[in-house]
């Protein structure tokens, strides 16, 4: 086992490690969110990144985002960050996307062969493709909800699009996934009110900056990498022989829609959200 991984292994066991070395993630989105996510991945021993984010690194993003210092300043997102992470483990395969993802180009990206997808983008229409086409495809899906305008990353959690409340955005991903059939989603998000920015800003595009802190949008990244390890790890049954993380394996109930996590206090909160089916090999390629 890679010597960068003996601490978690210490958790987890080798096994489990070696496990999410053998995983593909698709991120989406790699600002103030999606960077923490991206890296903690990394260190956590996933195997294989799809990165698809199609901005480069402003000094406005100093403040909050992972990739942004003054020497990556007018680089790439996907480049930099995609960098950074073979610094951390040189043995990570990471595949980059600098486009702007929306319905019109949903297709440049194969999600076919992703274990899970990560939503860390801010374009509602581009949040929407992903859930319908995760749900099509059968892949879990866990998307980050507003972190601007908030300063409280205690405030944070996990759990059903259903249950959240104060989220504009959550809001109108509850009302827009209803109208196509969607009506349970795994978020993070957060039940502070947004505050309002001083004297607030208009960006080019005409609409509002939100505000951002260094602490919050990191600390949902944070969330979101550990709910997806652990999803990972539970669905294969790696908790259940270890009494300190026994808790964290959900029960599963099987329906038409597959496997739902529903019940076990990581799942207990998200309890309509399908896991990926078993994989069928099929002349030398993965598929599901």
């Amino acid at each position: 086992m890679n010597e960068i991984f003996s601490r978690t292994s210490l958790l987890f066991g080798e096994e489990a490690i070696e496990s999410l070395s053998q995983k593909t993630i698709a991120l989406f989105g790699l600002g103030g969110v999606g960077g923490y996510v991206a890296e903690a991945l990394v260190r956590a021993g996933i195997g294989k990144l799809l990165l698809i984010d199609n901005d480069t690194v402003s000094p406005s993003n100093l403040n909050r985002q992972l990739v942004a210092l003054h020497s990556t300043i007018g680089m790439p997102k996907t480049r930099a960050l995609a960098e950074r992470l073979r610094d951390i483990n040189p043995s990570v395969e990471i595949i980059e996307y600098p486009l702007f993802y929306i319905p019109e180009t949903a297709d440049s990206v194969d999600l076919v062969c992703c274990d899970y997808i990560i939503d860390c983008i801010d374009t509602t229409s581009a949040k929407i493709e992903l859930a319908l086409r995760a749900a099509r495809l059968r892949i879990p899906l866990i998307a980050s909800m507003g972190t601007g305008n908030k300063t409280d990353p205690t405030k944070l959690q996990v759990s059903d699009l259903s249950k959240t409340s104060t989220c504009p955005l959550a809001r109108v991903m509850r009302r827009e996934l209803k109208q196509r059939g969607i009506t349970h989603l795994k978020v993070v998000w957060s039940t502070e009110v947004p505050l309002t920015p001083i004297g607030k800003p208009i960006g080019e595009s005409g609409k509002p900056i939100p505000a951002s802190t260094p602490f919050v949008p990191p600390v949902a990244g944070i969330l979101i990498e550990r709910t997806v390890v652990t999803d990972l790890l539970s669905y294969k049954g790696y908790f259940q022989c270890i009494p300190h993380l026994s808790n964290l394996t959900p029960k599963y109930a099987t329906t038409p829609l597959g496997k739902f996590a529903i019940q076990g206090e990581y799942a207990s909160n998200i309890p309509s959200y399908p896991h990926r089916m078993e994989r069928i090999r099929t002349k030398g390629r993965e598929q599901r």
